[in-house]
């Protein structure tokens, strides 16, 4: 074993999390459903959605025979959608192709949709105890700081320096515990701002630490200016309701639930065609910005009071009426969720 992993293990029996959800009760499922849900995200934004999701779907068939949208719901507010409809298919697979048992091959998780090497090393290496090297944004950063690899870890040539160090550092027994405790070094003492070097375990030999470069790695991603896009959004409302419609599964907020988008008509021809009724109040509300990894949006709502809400829209997978006091009927994207609160308390939803 190296010395690197030797003082990891051994600081983790006195500092390591020991009493997140996940480590609790560890099945593959559990540490799975964890997994993803921490890529991207927060340990202490995951642990309520965690607990909320298992309980709903305390097993792979389970989770596999729900609906989508009811799995949507789970994780709206999370981001990044597709990881929920991405776990929500590989469910599906596991039950359809491995009897609702999680494969333990890792040819065969990284082949689930949704899970990358690391995702998958980390699964098998957390709930079975098999010798995987995993590399997620936080082994990353302790690694290019302790050999001070330089250049951004998105590139393959960078990427590929840190997996062979990820490779060399993972001893054959304790690896269950040593991909946590790496994992719990980057999140709690080498962070990425204001990390807590003197506390470190393999500082004595971290080049960056000696250097006093520390916050120089892992590198940036290069600088772009994110482009900003502009939609209308309508909220059409009558009755105590407003009008609703499912995102295509592709693109952002793929499948979830979502207000319209105006296209080139106007909001009165908008109503006519595909509400089939006259607008007889139109109220347009300050511009919402929504903020993307990759761009912002400047959402301009327009509410809309409808004459009489039509009986039904002829395709209820695709497009519903909303009763404003129900539960909603599946995912809405975080900006979505904001403006029909908003509409619910301002009292401007028509009622007749």
């Amino acid at each position: 074993m190296s010395d690197f992993a030797t003082r990891l293990l051994a600081w983790f029996d006195d500092h390591g999390r020991k009493d997140l959800p996940w480590q609790q009760d560890v099945t593959a499922y559990r540490v799975w459903v964890s997994e993803i849900m921490l890529q991207q995200t927060q340990v202490q934004t995951v642990i309520p959605y965690f607990n909320r999701f298992i309980e709903r779907f305390p097993d792979v068939s389970v989770l596999a025979s729900a609906q989508q949208d009811e799995v949507l719901s789970h994780w709206s507010g999370l981001g990044y959608y597709a990881r929920a409809r991405n776990l929500h298919k590989a469910a599906r697979v596991l039950c359809d192709e491995f009897g609702g048992q999680f494969p333990d091959s890792i040819d065969n998780v990284v082949a689930l949709p949704g899970v990358g090497r690391s995702t998958a090393g980390a699964i098998l290496s957390l709930a079975l105890g098999q010798r995987h090297a995993i590399l997620d944004g936080n082994v990353k950063r302790v690694l290019a700081r302790h050999e001070a690899i330089a250049g951004w870890p998105g590139t393959c040539g960078v990427a590929d320096k840190l997996w062979q160090i990820a490779e060399q550092h993972t001893p054959e027994k304790s690896a269950a515990k040593y991909t946590q405790a790496i994992m719990d070094l980057g999140a709690t003492l080498c962070t990425r701002s204001k990390p807590v070097c003197e506390q470190c375990p393999v500082s004595a030999d971290c080049a960056a630490f000696r250097a006093n470069s520390v916050t120089s790695y892992p590198g940036r991603k290069p600088r772009t200016v994110k482009p900003l896009r502009t939609t209308t959004m309508i909220l059409a409302s009558a009755n105590g309701q407003v009008y609703l419609e499912r995102r295509p599964e592709a693109g952002i907020w793929g499948g979830l639930w979502s207000l319209p988008e105006l296209d080139e008509r106007s909001v009165g021809e908008w109503c006519e065609d595909v509400l089939d009724s006259a607008a007889t109040e139109l109220q347009p509300w300050d511009v919402l910005r929504h903020s993307f990894s990759h761009f912002d949006l400047d959402i301009q709502p327009i509410v809309v009071r409808i004459q009489s809400r039509v009986a039904n829209v002829a395709d209820a997978d695709a497009r519903i009426w909303y009763k404003l006091d129900d539960e909603p009927p599946g995912g809405l994207a975080a900006p979505v969720k904001k403006l029909i609160n908003q509409l619910r308390k301002s009292g401007n939803v028509a009622h007749h």
